[in-house]
């Protein structure tokens, strides 16, 4: 059994959790993620990137956002309730050496597993600068965290309610701009706005790191639900990833498989909600 220790609303639909696991978290390297299921042996498996760890307290963090019915059945729970499937770490871990400088590009909720990439790159004598990018003030998250360990933090909201008013790419492309343009970028976010910052990236010829999260069901690479094209190749994100060269991902095709189950997890979802 995998205790909640403390749960806390970040912002209208997105949690953090704090979980009692020390095997994952003494195992757990930047970039890796694990499945979360709830009720029983056949609900839903959940790719969540892990957020944080204390490897002497033996805790994970894991941020999550209200999306589908079985985030919105995990918003439930609280501290001292059980979550009785976890499994983890899975996936491969991020490529961690000294580039020199370093960009890392968070967006929406993707910025909370940028933060153990962030925090490793440091580690590895990185300079690193920040970019966090989101659609409101309130969906702004790790913003204390990040600046605690960040070189530079750069922070755009699209209502310009925080920070600069700007999407990621904004920043990103003044900071490729420059002579000193960074040795390598990282952005974890959603999938169109991953795309555009590869985008950017192409354009001046900055290498760029992509964390993906597709749909995932065994995270053993058998079912190929995570199956994606990178390069001439197709890989499962699962086995394979979560990472891979931004230039070489097929970001369109992608976006267009993450849309198979839409209409029945959003019923499902509608379901739990008048349930509850």
């Amino acid at each position: 059994m995998n205790t909640i220790l403390s749960k806390k609303q970040l912002s209208t639909d997105v949690y953090e959790m704090l979980i009692q696991a020390p095997l994952i978290a003494q195992s757990r390297q930047a970039g890796q993620f694990l499945l979360l299921s709830l009720d029983n042996e056949y609900a839903e498996r959940i790719p969540l990137t892990i957020a944080d760890a204390d490897s002497d307290a033996g805790t994970v963090t894991i941020v999550f956002q209200v999306v589908g019915a079985t985030t919105y059945k995990l918003s439930g729970k609280n501290a001292g309730d059980y979550l009785e499937n976890v499994l983890g770490p899975l996936g491969n871990p991020t490529h961690i050496q000294h580039f020199g400088s370093v960009v890392c590009v968070g967006g929406g909720v993707g910025t909370a597993p940028l933060f153990p990439i962030v925090q490793a790159l440091k580690g590895a004598g990185n300079r690193v600068t920040v970019i966090i990018g989101a659609r409101n003030k309130d969906l702004i998250v790790f913003e204390d965290r990040m600046r605690r360990v960040a070189d530079e933090l750069i922070i755009v909201t699209d209502d310009g309610s925080w920070g600069r008013k700007a999407l990621v790419t904004e920043p990103l492309k003044e900071l490729c701009s420059t002579l000193s343009k960074p040795d390598m970028t990282v952005a974890i976010g959603p999938p169109l706005m991953m795309k555009f910052c590869v985008s950017v990236a192409r354009e001046y010829k900055v290498p760029i790191m992509v964390s993906l999260n597709t749909i995932m069901l065994d995270g053993t690479g058998m079912c190929g639900c995570c199956r994606v094209k990178v390069g001439n190749d197709t890989k499962f994100v699962c086995v394979d990833g979560p990472e891979f060269d931004g230039y070489k991902v097929d970001f369109d095709t992608m976006t267009n498989r993450m849309k198979t189950y839409r209409d029945h997890e959003q019923a499902v979802y509608h379901r739990c909600k008048l349930i509850r």
